[in-house]
């Protein structure tokens, strides 16, 4: 078999199984109900992974993906995964979030804090074992790392999922939305904190002041231009502060999510940027998740990880419901409310991937560890669609009545 294929013959193989099957199972199996395809393509990454596939054909396993081949793939899902992280970034709509300071503050707050507590205390009895933290890791910054992890709500995933529930553009719509933007900005300050090398320091802060630097050069840019010169000049600005932030070992991440959250999403026409979104999300990333589902191992017994994973959910989950709840509380919002927001903060899927991607590449969790996550973040994401769906509709009936 492997005499009759080239390394590209390989390499288009696997990329139309990557392609074929999550879409045919997403549309024969009707689960445009549940969630979005990107969570069956995520899905589909994991099988595809030496977890389950490569126990089941190991050899086939070894022939689709050889070191060639996945030197191939790793390429498109790191420029992928670049893209993706900076349109997260532009995504980010401050000015609303400033405009409510007070709600937006206290909610995304508490959103944030309680489950990253929740979580730091199934971090803290991980971390008795060594096994589950990164050969780079000190117990802080594991700690930190799952706590945050736990906290992630997952910004584009969260678009995706209200505008299948026909909400996107409505009030607690548009409130969950600047929740989830501003808790989008504490994780990724927070991952820049755990990445912090006190040996590379200077570096690393000079990599900083020199962005805020240029930030200022290329705000004064971008209006100037001419509407196509502006893609071809956010383009060469995400390349230069991934490529500047790699060099600072804050990962190439970091840098791209940086190049996003001072690029304004007005200097480009809303349509052409939701085509962008969803170009990317079709052709690119799926290739990001089967590299993701590739690194999953579950190291100790399968029954252990799934165990973690499971005390992991219910950190984030609970610890969301009870922080949003909380707020709700202290803003006094109408019974029935802060359920729906917080069971909508559950949305986790891609973020957490790549959240999780830097941790395990920089050596902060141990690749079960990474597995546990990626589960956690899978489920919890899963579970946002039919526990908000039901809820929507009682209201919709209540206000018909």
């Amino acid at each position: 078999m492997k005499a009759h294929f080239t390394t590209t013959g390989v390499f288009l193989i696997a990329m139309a199984i990557i392609f074929t099957v999550p879409f045919l199972f997403w549309r024969l199996a009707r689960t445009s109900r549940l969630a979005p395809l990107v969570i069956v393509q995520i899905v589909a990454g994991i099988l595809l992974g030496p977890a389950l596939m490569g126990r089941i054909f190991p050899e086939f396993h070894a022939f689709l993906f050889s070191g060639r081949v996945l030197q191939s793939l790793n390429g498109i899902a790191w420029w992928a995964v670049a893209i993706f992280v900076w349109l997260a970034g532009i995504d980010l709509d401050l000015r609303q979030a400033w405009t409510h300071r007070r709600e937006s503050l206290t909610v995304s707050g508490l959103a944030l804090a309680v489950p990253l507590l929740f979580g730091s205390l199934v971090a803290v009895v991980l971390a008795t074992d060594r096994q589950w933290i990164g050969p780079g890791a000190s117990t802080w910054q594991f700690v930190t790392a799952i706590g945050m992890a736990c906290a992630v709500t997952a910004l584009p995933i969260l678009i995706l999922l209200l505008e299948s529930l026909s909400i996107l553009r409505m009030p607690i719509g548009q409130r969950a939305l600047r929740y989830a933007s501003l808790d989008d900005i504490a994780i990724w300050g927070v991952l820049a904190l755990i990445l912090m090398d006190f040996q590379r320091a200077a570096l690393q802060w000079g990599f900083l002041l020199v962005f805020c630097a240029c930030s200022f050069g290329f705000r004064r840019l971008m209006p100037r231009l001419a509407g196509e010169d502006r893609w071809y000049v956010g383009a060469m600005w995400l390349v230069l502060c991934a490529c500047a932030a790699e060099w600072a070992c804050l990962h190439f991440m970091v840098g791209a999510f940086l190049a996003g959250a001072v690029t304004d999403s007005a200097w480009f026409h809303e349509r052409q940027m939701d085509q962008f979104r969803q170009s990317v999300l079709l052709f690119l990333m799926p290739v990001y998740f089967l590299s993701a589902g590739l690194r999953t191992d579950w190291g100790v017994d399968g029954v252990t990880v799934l165990f973690v994973a499971a005390a992991l959910l219910l950190a984030a989950v609970g610890g969301k419901l009870l922080g949003v709840r909380l707020a709700g509380w202290i803003l006094r919002w109408p019974a029935g409310e802060a359920s729906m927001i917080g069971w909508l903060l559950q949305t986790k899927a891609l973020v957490m991937i790549v959240f999780a991607s830097v941790l395990l590449d920089t050596g902060i969790v141990a690749e079960q560890t990474f597995t546990a996550l990626l589960l956690m973040a899978i489920v919890s994401t899963l579970l946002t669609v039919p526990m908000v769906a039901p809820r929507l509709e009682r209201l919709a009936r209540e206000k018909i009545r």
